[in-house]
């Protein structure tokens, strides 16, 4: 995993270090009149800016599926659009984010990247009450207003000038807020006054503006680049696995583990899966692990597949046609079939496991979940 501080230099940038790429655009100035739009939501209707006409004020908030500080938001935002709705404010959010411009280990605190697609995912599973726009295909909308971050709000009076611009409020942890900056513009413009704080600068996960698809595809090209091999696996070996206790120099991780074979279409059809799902969350205290049911003389046959597939993770095959004292020495109460997956918490205790096909978005949920209950970034 990477140290805090180091995910913060890749991922959370603020206004400030923004400013200074050209090739960014700035935010709205104060005072400005609220761009025009028309965007596709994710209940399957275009919105533009005069659908919100009837509102006393509109708030403008751009944010996205993967982006961790736009998730700690959600439920607050949800809750802005439940305490003001009455009293004639309007939220619509705004996904500013080229999804071929996500990197597959950006993605390390999510279920989902910023397709439109998994926009309309996001939107159901956590019940979003406003309208969520996509504007990832030419991003012109997005780049009218500037948001630096997800989220980054901009807050509009009657007469649809901004009157204020920032973060939602001074923390992404709620438990840590003390000043709620968009609640309190919100009252003041409502009571007849302007916001004592107009405009803050705002931390979150930069917007990924389209143009960087190139550096997407060069990471492809490392991963693809990765050596592939497969080890056999005796039962010492596969009782090792399954304990997952770790060592003074390596520390136990969450370990996912995949009983597959080339001679099973379920595991074959699936194996992408995986091996996404590796990409996707091995830079946290996260590892996968593939164990072939092959026998040991079909190792080549098992590697051609491994290499085809780029799985650059641990892989085993079992060391002998004998296969029940390798499948005891792993969990006795499994029966031998196959696909067969387990998540393994660093205290050895198997947390998740399935026999037969995965839904890969409930075990990324699953994972993330895991992951973020013991150390949340």
């Amino acid at each position: 995993m990477y140290p805090k501080s180091i995910f913060a230099a890749l991922c959370l940038l603020t206004a400030t270090a923004l400013s200074t790429a050209e090739d960014y655009p700035q935010p709205l100035e104060l005072g400005s009149p609220a761009p025009d739009f028309t965007l596709p939501g994710v209940d399957g209707k275009d919105w533009s800016l005069s659908d919100f006409s009837d509102a006393e004020l509109l708030l403008v908030l751009f944010t996205c599926n993967h982006c961790p500080t736009a998730q700690y938001y959600e439920e607050r935002i949800k809750d802005l659009v439940t305490d003001y709705r009455e009293k004639g404010v309007a939220l619509v959010a705004i996904s500013p984010n080229d999804p071929d411009s996500v990197r597959l280990d950006e993605l390390g605190w999510a279920v989902r990247s910023d397709s439109f697609e998994e926009m309309k995912d996001q939107a159901e599973e956590r019940g979003f009450n406003f309208p969520y726009l996509y504007d990832g295909d030419t991003e012109s909308v997005s780049r009218q207003y500037g948001p630096l971050v997800t989220p980054h709000a901009f807050l509009f009076d009657s007469e649809r000038k901004l009157r204020y611009v920032g973060a939602i409020d001074d923390s992404e942890r709620i438990e840590h807020v003390s000043t709620h900056y968009v609640r309190d513009a919100i009252d003041a413009l409502l009571s007849g006054k302007q916001p004592d704080i107009a405009q803050t600068k705002v931390v979150g996960c930069s917007v990924k503006w389209a143009g960087k698809s190139h550096l997407v595809e060069d990471y492809m090209k490392k991963l693809a680049a990765r050596p592939v091999s497969v080890e056999l696996a005796d039962a010492a070996t596969l009782a090792a696995l399954r304990a997952n206790e770790g060592s003074p120099d390596q520390p136990a991780k969450f370990r996912l583990v995949n009983f597959w074979a080339t001679w099973c279409a379920p595991c074959i059809a699936e194996f992408d899966e995986f091996v996404e799902i590796d990409r996707m969350y091995s830079h946290r205290e996260f590892e996968f692990v593939s164990v072939s049911l092959n026998r040991p003389d079909e190792k080549d046959r098992v590697l051609a597949f491994l290499k085809k597939k780029q799985a650059a993770n641990k892989n085993y095959l079992f060391a002998s046609a004998q296969r029940t004292p390798l499948i005891d020495a792993f969990n006795p109460e499994w029966q031998g079939v196959a696909p067969y997956t387990v998540l393994i918490n660093p205290e050895g205790e198997i947390v998740h496991s399935e026999v037969g096909t995965i839904d890969p978005t409930a075990l990324k949920l699953k994972i993330v979940s895991e992951l973020n209950a013991r150390n949340p970034w």
